[in-house]
């Protein structure tokens, strides 16, 4: 039998790569049935150690995908050099070189993903200071809500909105956002050296 040929080497780097592969091969058809089948399974498996993916640019080394990544592609890379050398060091040098590689490679790969996802929320630090227009005009002194239009985070977005100032803002003014409460943003006049 074939397996009986090979060496213990060529048997520790092709067991770990077949292993390896399997289970990428797992994570593969669960996030395409989870695709197709609306979410209901959860197959992202990503942790890091914060706890999920960083979409404001971070990079997740070591997560699932990237892990098994790492030894899949080590492995069989480890596997194809152990059996055209007979040398230990240069297998395992291969392996965790080309794994290193693919771990790497993965991260930015889950990273540029993740980019591309949009949860739909706005992110309300990122709010204030931004200039919006006022389409319905905004009671003063907090008495009632207006509302204002502004592109925030790739999207347009219309917002309840009050004010802290004494008189009126009519429709069509442009305003600077304040602060973000919960489910409304205060606005300000933009003042007259700003503009």
């Amino acid at each position: 039998m074939w397996l009986k040929s090979l060496s213990v080497t060529e048997h520790i780097f092709f067991w770990i790569a077949v292993v390896a592969s399997a289970l990428l091969l797992v994570q593969i058809v669960l996030l395409l049935v989870s695709f197709a089948g609306g979410g209901d399974i959860d197959a992202d498996g990503d942790f890091d150690m914060n706890g999920d993916m960083d979409t404001d640019g971070g990079l997740s080394l070591f997560s699932i995908k990237t892990v098994t990544s790492f030894f899949a592609l080590g492995g069989w890379c480890g596997f194809a050099t152990a059996s055209c050398v007979n040398n230990v060091w240069a297998p395992v040098l291969v392996a965790v070189a080309t794994g290193s590689v693919a771990l790497v490679g993965v991260a930015f790969a889950l990273r540029g993903v993740a980019k591309l996802q949009c949860s739909g929320n706005l992110v309300k630090e990122k709010l204030t200071g931004k200039n919006a227009t006022v389409y319905v005009s905004v009671p003063p002194a907090r008495s009632g809500r207006g509302k204002i239009t502004l592109t925030a985070q790739g999207k347009f977005t219309e917002l309840d909105a009050v004010t802290d100032d004494t008189e009126r803002i009519p429709t069509d003014e442009l305003v600077e956002i304040l602060s973000y409460r919960e489910d409304f943003v205060v606005v300000g006049r933009i003042r007259k050296e700003n503009k």
